[in-house]
């Protein structure tokens, strides 16, 4: 069972009188950690409660400072975190998992995009002795390259060299003029894996030696090829995907598993945090240039279309991308999710499930952008794998020291709401009233089948009853194969995104 420590109860977690306790621990908590931190925190949530109420012109953080007060609060929310639930040297080693592929993504943009990238053309890189230049590095860095090691080419051994390479690379750096030659190796090396078709065969399940690919959104589908040439003559030409990028599916189990850690802090690194100039237009949508009307005065910036007509308004929940990834790379898992429940509280019904509008209007116009659903889903994942997961991302949902405005439930307002259809629309209406304080009731036109009551709480008829916590995520989890429709609504229930888990 689980015992949360600052005298909470498991109840606690589940009502409004305890999550109150919940808040008063984290202030008293941070407080104690770093003072200047908490008057920031609270005089934000008076100045927004004052700005809500009777105070209109209450004064207000601008979106700079919003943004870095959720930065500097993130590692607190995993330290505290990781004691209620008595999980920190998890939550510890997770962090250690974020700060050990550091390397990769710092010689990626250092070495391998600036230095190796520039020094050797497509053309020069081909003609590089790739293999041998392979085992040459093999002895150095103490990793057998993909391909040649026991069991061939592996995604666990494409990682575990290119982290090797990273590590020695960052060493050789520190101290050019004694590893000079090994330093050239290196460069050499990287540059055959980059540009060269025989290196990005070898590299292609790893993302050190990858670069952005240009975007032509007139040929969307260059990797395509015409596989029936015989229908020339017809005046028709048939093109198919090429076998690499084709995803088998199978019935209805899960073919998406989704990247892993390292692939989403790659995505992380790769975007530039433009948070910081204000210029996050995966969250905020990106517009024209200003213009002014007749009388000098500047007019409100229309949204920026791509070449089909579709407005580039961004992410439609406005969530905080730049600063989730900023946090994600820091290490700050449970804080980086915090961030993302600020405005997306139900992230398991998103990422890289449904929407990807963030993506279109990422401020990468003319390269690939940066896969911001694929690191969404992989910051929660993080999450629900540590012991109580479930938990842990279940009270984000209703407490959340990062939502400045509505840190916990509101208190109940007697208001009673019916929400018909329970798909991701009614579902994430319902629970966004359920926190402003309503009763709400949800109906769908699927024959909806009640979960057990240790589950959810709720007898077959309708009574309350305690329900268990939940330590392992792997615990209810489901083969889409074998799973029986509940009633979960609309595209959730249906199987028409085949990659909801």
């Amino acid at each position: 069972m689980l015992t949360p420590g600052f005298d909470l109860s498991f109840t606690d977690l589940y009502a409004r009188s305890g999550l109150l306790k919940v808040d008063a621990a984290f202030l008293t908590e941070l407080a104690a950690s770093d003072m200047g931190l908490w008057t920031r925190l609270t005089v934000a949530r008076r100045d927004i409660a004052r700005r809500d109420t009777a105070r209109p012109d209450a004064a207000t953080l601008d979106a700079k400072a919003e943004s870095q007060l959720l930065i500097d609060l993130a590692g607190h929310v995993d330290d505290f975190i990781g004691k209620v639930f008595g999980i920190s040297p998890e939550v510890s080693a997770l962090a250690a998992r974020h700060h050990e592929l550091a390397p990769l993504f710092e010689v990626k943009r250092q070495f391998v995009q600036r230095k190796a990238a520039k020094a050797f053309d497509a053309e020069a890189a081909a003609a590089l002795d790739g293999v041998q230049l392979g085992i040459e590095l093999e002895a150095l860095v103490g990793a057998p390259l993909p391909g040649t090691e026991a069991g061939g080419m592996t995604k666990t051994g494409i990682a575990t060299f290119e982290l090797a390479f990273a590590r020695h690379v960052t060493r050789w750096q520190a101290d050019e003029a004694t590893f000079s030659g090994a330093i050239d190796l290196a460069l050499r090396y990287a540059a055959w894996a980059l540009q060269s078709e025989a290196g990005r065969h070898r590299h292609h399940g790893g993302v050190l030696f990858k670069q952005p690919v240009k975007i032509d959104p007139l040929h969307l589908i260059d990797h395509a090829i015409d596989k029936h040439p015989n229908w020339h003559d017809s005046g028709v030409t048939a093109f198919t995907i090429k076998p690499e990028h084709i995803r088998r599916r199978s019935g209805f189990a899960l073919t998406d598993q989704g990247t892993d850690l390292t692939g989403a802090l790659d995505q992380a690194n790769y975007c530039i945090w433009c948070h910081k100039q204000g210029k996050d237009s995966c969250s905020k949508g990106l517009r024209e240039k200003p213009v002014k009307d007749a009388s000098g005065v500047e007019m409100p910036a229309a949204f920026k279309k791509t070449v089909f007509g579709v407005k580039l308004a961004g992410c439609p929940l406005e969530e905080k991308i730049s600063e989730f990834h900023f946090a994600k790379v820091n290490g700050h898992a449970i804080g980086a999710l915090a961030i993302i429940t600020v405005d997306n509280p139900l992230a398991a019904a998103t990422g890289h499930r449904i929407c990807n509008d963030c993506m279109k209007a990422c401020i990468y116009q003319k390269q690939a952008p940066v896969d911001i659903p694929q690191a969404e889903t992989r910051t929660l994942k993080d999450v629900l794998e540590l012991p109580w997961g479930f938990e842990i991302y279940s009270l984000l949902t209703r407490w959340n020291p990062l939502n400045l405005k509505r840190p916990l439930p509101a208190a109940a307002t007697g208001y009673r709401v019916l929400v018909a259809g329970m798909g991701p629309a009614g579902f994430g209406l319902t629970h966004n009233l359920l926190n402003d304080g309503h009763t709400v009731v949800g109906i769908d036109g699927l024959k909806i089948e009640p979960l057990p009551a240790h589950i959810s709480g709720v007898n077959l008829d309708g009574s309350r009853a305690a329900f268990e916590p939940i330590r392992d995520y792997a615990d209810i989890k489901e083969n889409l194969d074998e799973r029986v429709n509940a009633g979960f609504g609309g595209v959730a229930e249906y199987g028409i995104t085949v990659r909801w888990d």
